[in-house]
C-alpha cells in the first residue's frame, strides 16, 4: 500500500479542487463537482469560483440562483451552502440527520423543550405550505402559535429539522460585509419534485472525486455524519487504498481520467491562489496539514466559526487577506521571496477588478 506524503496530498487535493489550474468546465459542473460551497456570507463562494473557473464572472452564479438551478440551504455541517438543486434533493436527506443534532442542541431545546418536535416542524410546514415568508414573519407566526417561547429560535429548529432553501437574493453578489434578509420556502415547492434520497456510499465517492485519497475521519468531518467506517470500509473492494505517513488508511476512487484521474507529480509547480473565507480546501478534511500548518490554522481559524480568506503559496496556505476601503490587504504569516512576492502580487492584481477594489497593500 502507496504511502502518500503530505505533498503529494497537497497536490492531489489541488488537482481535484481546480486550483492548479483554472478549468473551463462550467459553473454547475463545478458546484456539482464539489458537492456544495459553503454560503454563510453572499460574497465568499464567488470568490471561490473566480480561483477556479477560467472567465467566471458573478452573473453567472446570480443567474443559476434566479433560475434556481443552483440553490442556498443549510447542508454540511449545518452550515449554509450553495448546491445545484439535484445534489440538493439528494443529499438534504442524507445530512438530515446532522442537521437535526444541531437542533437538538441546548440552543434550541432551552426554547423548544417540552414540545414534540414532530409538530413543531409539521406547524412550521403548515405555515409555509405554498408560500415564501422572510425568517422573521416565520418566527412571529410561531410564535402565535406557541405563546411564551422565542419565535427566532422555534424558526431555526423548523429550519434545521425541515428542507428549506432562501430566495435567490440571499447569495446574490454585493457589497462587502452586507448581508441581505433571509427568506425561505419549502424545498419541495420551489423547486417542483420530492426530496431523493441517495445512498451514503454516493456522498463518498462525490467527496473523495473532489477531495481524495481521503481517510474515514475526513469525509465525517467534512460532511458532519458520523459512523461512517462501516459504508466506507463495505466500499474497499471498489476503491484505490494509500496510507499517510502516520499510518492512516487513505481511500479514493478507481482510476478514471474525469472522475479521479492518476496523482500528480507531488514537485509539479502550482500558481498562488487566493480563497475566500470558509473554502472547502480548508474545511475539507479532519487532518489539515495536506494545505495548512498546525501553526497557521491557529490563525486562520481563530474561533470555531471563523476561518479566514487565504492566499495559496506553493499550494500551501502562507497567509491571510481582507478587503477593506478599496484595498486588498494582505498579511503573510512568514517573509515571501522575491519571487513568491512578485507571483502573489501579479495574481492580487488579477483579483483586484473582480473584488471592486482598486489597490493591494500588505498589513
Amino acid at each position: 500500500m502507496s504511502v502518500l506524503s503530505p505533498r503529494a496530498l497537497n497536490r492531489a487535493l489541488l488537482h481535484r479542487q481546480f486550483l492548479m489550474e483554472r478549468t473551463r468546465r462550467t459553473v454547475p459542473q463545478v458546484l456539482g463537482h464539489l458537492v456544495a460551497m459553503q454560503a454563510q456570507e453572499p460574497n465568499w463562494p464567488y470568490v471561490g469560483l473566480w480561483s477556479r473557473v477560467d472567465g467566471f464572472t458573478p452573473a453567472q452564479l446570480s443567474v443559476l440562483l434566479e433560475e434556481r438551478t443552483v440553490v442556498r440551504s443549510a447542508l454540511l455541517r449545518s452550515t449554509q451552502h450553495l448546491a445545484v438543486a439535484g445534489d440538493f434533493r439528494c443529499f438534504r436527506p442524507v445530512l438530515q440527520p446532522v442537521l437535526d443534532r444541531t437542533a437538538s442542541t441546548s440552543y434550541f431545546r432551552r426554547v423548544s423543550g417540552g414540545l414534540d418536535t414532530g409538530a413543531l416542524t409539521a406547524a412550521g410546514a403548515r405555515i409555509l405550505a405554498g408560500r415564501t415568508l422572510p425568517r422573521r414573519e416565520l418566527a412571529r407566526l410561531l410564535a402565535l402559535r406557541y405563546p411564551g417561547r422565542e419565535g427566532k429560535i422555534l424558526a431555526g429548529e423548523v429550519e434545521l429539522r425541515t428542507p428549506l432553501v432562501h430566495t435567490p437574493e440571499t447569495a446574490t453578489w454585493g457589497r462587502w460585509g452586507t448581508r441581505n434578509a433571509v427568506s425561505v420556502t419549502r424545498a419541495e415547492d420551489c423547486l417542483g419534485a420530492p426530496m431523493t434520497p441517495a445512498p451514503a456510499q454516493e456522498l463518498v465517492r462525490r467527496y473523495l472525486a473532489a477531495y481524495g485519497p481521503a481517510g474515514v475521519m475526513d469525509v465525517q468531518a467534512w460532511s458532519g455524519l458520523t459512523r461512517l467506517r462501516e459504508v466506507i470500509h463495505a466500499m474497499r473492494g471498489e476503491l484505490r487504498c494509500y496510507r499517510d505517513p502516520e499510518g492512516r488508511e487513505l481511500y479514493d476512487l478507481p482510476f478514471d481520467r474525469e472522475t479521479a484521474p492518476e496523482l500528480p507529480d507531488p514537485g509539479a509547480p502550482v500558481p498562488v491562489r487566493f480563497l475566500p473565507a470558509f473554502d472547502n480546501l480548508l474545511l475539507g478534511h479532519a487532518d489539515r496539514a495536506r494545505v495548512i500548518s498546525d501553526a497557521d490554522r491557529k490563525r486562520v481559524m481563530p474561533g470555531a466559526a471563523m476561518v479566514l480568506p487565504t492566499f495559496l503559496v506553493d499550494g500551501f496556505v502562507h497567509g491571510s487577506w481582507s478587503v477593506r476601503d478599496g484595498t486588498l490587504r494582505l498579511v503573510p504569516f512568514r517573509p515571501l521571496r522575491a519571487a513568491e512576492r512578485d507571483a502573489v502580487a501579479e495574481e492580487a492584481e488579477r483579483l483586484l477588478p473582480f473584488l471592486g477594489a482598486a489597490n493591494v497593500a500588505y498589513g
